[in-house]
């Protein structure tokens, strides 16, 4: 047991696995979906409320002057990463479907993780500070350019963006993290000393998530469309566009002359993506029967991730402590 926490495989990824598990051999139908889908919406809301209530602008503000950093962070995740996306949908696009070339895309345009990469930055010995700016400012800015980005790739595809999936994330997503914003002078500190609240409301915001998305999927016939063939080249896929984001961040870190603690915010807030936003941003944008199919590559890249930042992040910890 201990040597699957220290790969990065933790009882919440267990969780996740077994509520996907139970979205496909036990999807929630009729009655049940549209009561689920209510409640993940307010468990939606209610977490963006409390980023914004915890969020403090002065360290944005603070972690912004370290401009070369920010902007290849910023660069990796809406640039090179859409780049990196579209050439993988051309190749490998064919093969995979459209429903799941275009989770493909989604995952491209997807802003960095919060919790994990500052966490991974802080194990390796980074620059904390700088990384929780990253990746705030990434999602606070991935909250609008996202749906941008994927109207622009698929606006004439199908399962294209409405006015109204755009307008739902602004009530839905915004509006909450707003008024947290506004009210964080008075919430702010008690959400802050209950971390686990928010710790509560992320993670099972997330798992309901999971479990409505993959239920739709389910009774839409949506998995027995999808060959195995198809499910294994996704993994192939998904691992390769891995490799190359973070190939990419460690190649911009050491050619940008950056000092390690920078090049470590690079490589964890430059190469991830978050399934705490892109979950939601995918339950407004697209049809609830495509959703699960849509979020597939997501989840793929996102357990992979943790995997491969959790190995890196411990190596860097050991030689940090070895060479102190």
């Amino acid at each position: 047991m201990n040597f699957i926490k220290r790969i990065g495989i933790d009882a919440y990824m267990l969780l996740l696995l077994a509520t996907v598990l139970a979205g496909v051999v036990l999807p929630a139908q009729g009655v049940a979906a549209d009561g689920l889908r209510h409640v993940t919406f307010w468990a939606v809301s209610l977490l963006f409320f409390l980023y914004g209530a915890k969020l403090d602008p002065r360290a944005v503000k603070a972690g912004l002057t370290n401009w070369r950093l920010q902007g290849l962070t910023f660069a990796a995740t809406y640039l090179m990463f859409p780049l990196i996306g579209l050439a993988l949908t051309m190749v490998f696009g064919p093969l995979l479907g459209a429903t799941v070339t275009m989770g493909l895309l989604f995952l491209a345009v997807l802003p960095s993780t919060v919790q994990s990469s500052i966490a991974f930055t802080s194990i390796a010995g980074g620059n904390v500070p700088a990384a929780i700016c990253a990746a705030s400012v990434s999602n606070l800015i991935g909250v609008a350019l996202t749906p941008m980005l994927v109207a622009l790739f698929l606006q004439q595809g199908e399962g294209g963006v409405s006015l109204d999936a755009v307008g739902k994330i602004g009530v839905q997503i915004l509006l909450p993290f707003v008024i947290g914003q506004i009210l964080r002078p008075w919430v702010g500190d008690f959400v802050k000393r209950h971390k686990v609240l928010t710790m509560t409301v992320d993670r099972g915001s997330i798992m309901l998530i999971v479990y409505s998305a993959f239920s739709a999927g389910t009774v839409s016939g949506l998995w027995s469309a999808i060959p195995v063939g198809t499910l294994l080249m996704l993994f192939v896929v998904v691992w390769v566009f891995l490799a190359l984001g973070m190939g990419a961040m460690i190649l911009a870190g050491k050619t940008s002359g950056m000092d390690y603690p920078d090049r470590a915010v690079l490589f964890y807030c430059g190469s991830t993506k978050s399934l705490a936003s892109g979950l939601p941003i995918a339950t407004a944008l697209f049809a609830p029967d495509m959703v699960g199919a849509i979020v597939l590559p997501l989840m793929i890249y996102h357990m992979s991730q943790l995997l491969v930042c959790a190995f890196i992040s411990q190596k860097a910890s050991l030689k940090q402590n070895v060479t102190a």
